[in-house]
């Protein structure tokens, strides 16, 4: 559910100083812990280290980010990959995967 908008997006006060002191495009990564602001299009060209709970993951902004949350780009879960011994001897490349071949009558 998006926020109402008499409210107006959310935008930490303190993230907006913090890009206004700088100038877009600087390699320098913005640090936040704010993954709930929304990106502006005043952050367009900043890079954004974005915390996701164990490390900060950088985000550089585009202008198709705009009206999304930083938390988006920064996931939390890590995905480690489905099936077992077999899935990962295809990943090496030493084994192709078996399939039993269907019965013609």
């Amino acid at each position: 559910m998006s926020r109402s908008r008499k409210k107006n997006p959310f935008i930490n006060p303190k993230l907006l100083k913090k890009i206004s002191k700088l100038k877009p495009g600087m390699s320098e990564p913005v640090k936040t812990w704010s993954r709930d602001s929304e990106i502006s299009p005043e952050m367009v060209g900043f890079v954004f280290a974005v915390h996701n709970g164990k490390v900060f993951i950088n985000v550089r902004v585009s202008e198709d980010m705009v009206g999304h949350r930083l938390g988006e780009f920064s996931p939390t879960r890590k995905f480690t990959r489905h099936g077992g011994k077999l899935q990962k001897a295809v990943e090496e490349g030493g084994v192709k995967p078996t399939v039993a071949p269907t019965a013609k009558t």
